[in-house]
């Protein structure tokens, strides 16, 4: 009988043992495929430098800026690692997160998921930009120092320029209204009380300034 047991006992170890490294393959398997397929999406979709460039003008922040950019290069590639304007995040790189929003003709976009080339002919305005030529915060920025909105502030810049676009086309928003207008980003630290009554006095500022 011991010996029955003991065998079963093996054979029960045995098949814990197969499992176990079954699934550490399919782990580790998944893992690879997820590295490789990152990797070749960096290298293809943004582009490094080199053959297959070509120059072109780009009006950013209210200046004109040449940069060499591949076809299939992303703008917030060539913002941050072109233009050195690192204040548009890249947070999830498929339109998820909003971390990378910029405007263009007012109208926020996620630049994760717009081709360079493809915003010769607009107007394309970062979190640098917002700022006044002699210094001043935007009264949206401004909001946020006044109230502390953000903890990590990594999204910071997404939420801001979310915002910026939205009041332009509704400037007395209610707390409701604004958490619509900026629903397409995401916090991470997950504060979104403490951001929205940041951005709403940012919006109170903003029609001090443009006295609505």
């Amino acid at each position: 009988m011991a010996d029955s047991s003991n065998l079963r006992i093996l054979g029960d170890t045995s098949k814990a043992l197969s499992r176990r490294r079954f699934i550490k393959g399919v782990i580790a398997g998944g893992a690879a495929v997820s590295s490789a397929g990152y990797f070749f999406r960096n290298s293809t979709v943004h582009g490094a430098g080199g053959a297959g460039e070509r120059l072109i003008t780009l009006n950013v922040n209210g200046q004109r800026r040449r940069v060499d950019v591949m076809r299939q290069e992303t703008l917030a590639w060539t913002l941050r690692y072109k233009l050195g304007l690192t204040g548009t995040k890249l947070g999830c790189d498929r339109a998820e997160c909003g971390a990378c929003t910029v405007l263009l003709g007012d109208v926020p976009h996620y630049s994760c998921s717009v081709l360079t080339h493809t915003v010769r002919d607009r107007k394309v305005l970062t979190i640098e930009g917002l700022a006044s030529d002699n210094g001043a915060l935007h009264p949206i920025q401004q909001g946020i120092v006044d109230e502390q909105g953000f903890q990590c502030a990594f999204c910071m810049s997404g939420f801001v320029m979310a915002a910026a676009g939205f009041l332009k086309t509704n400037p007395d928003p209610t707390r409701l209204e604004l958490a619509h207008g900026i629903s397409g980003n995401l916090c991470r630290c997950q504060d979104y009380d403490k951001i929205l009554t940041a951005l709403m006095r940012g919006a109170e500022n903003l029609r001090k300034v443009n006295h609505v």
